[in-house]
């Protein structure tokens, strides 16, 4: 399991998945103008994931041989799991862990970037045995 994640693939789906996080990240702050928070953040992770799919295509799977629309298919599912887990972490961290520690300023901003960060490893995974298999 561990070599998984010290592999080469691993690190550039982490560099494709920050540019997808940065694109998630910010376009929950335009999203937010127009929206609730949770639809925001709901909203920008569909943002990113279509930039993830297309960078990890492009750039981290190259070898897999399961067609464009299958590997769609897996990378949307795997992703469903992921937003839940996207949405719960940053409704909790705004509800109820960043306010008991004390934390006022960015609370919005902290609580979402926590909750794009912990889909990472399972959501690599997802996708390195489903979406994308060789």
């Amino acid at each position: 399991m561990i070599r998984h994640f010290l592999s080469r693939q691993f690190l550039v789906f982490l560099l494709t998945g920050g540019i997808a996080a940065a694109v998630n990240f910010g376009s929950r702050i335009v999203y937010d103008r127009w929206l609730s928070f949770s639809s925001a953040v709901v909203l920008a992770y569909l943002t990113g994931m279509v930039t993830a799919f297309v960078l990890a295509r492009l750039f981290v799977f190259r070898d897999s041989r399961r067609p464009a629309h299958q590997a769609a298919g897996f990378f949307v599912l795997v992703n469903l799991v992921a937003v839940a887990q996207t949405w719960a972490v940053s409704l909790l961290m705004l509800e109820v862990v960043l306010p008991r520690a004390g934390v006022e300023r960015f609370v919005p901003e902290i609580a979402h970037a926590v909750g794009v960060i912990v889909p990472v490893f399972t959501s690599y995974l997802g996708h390195k045995k489903w979406s994308f298999s060789s």
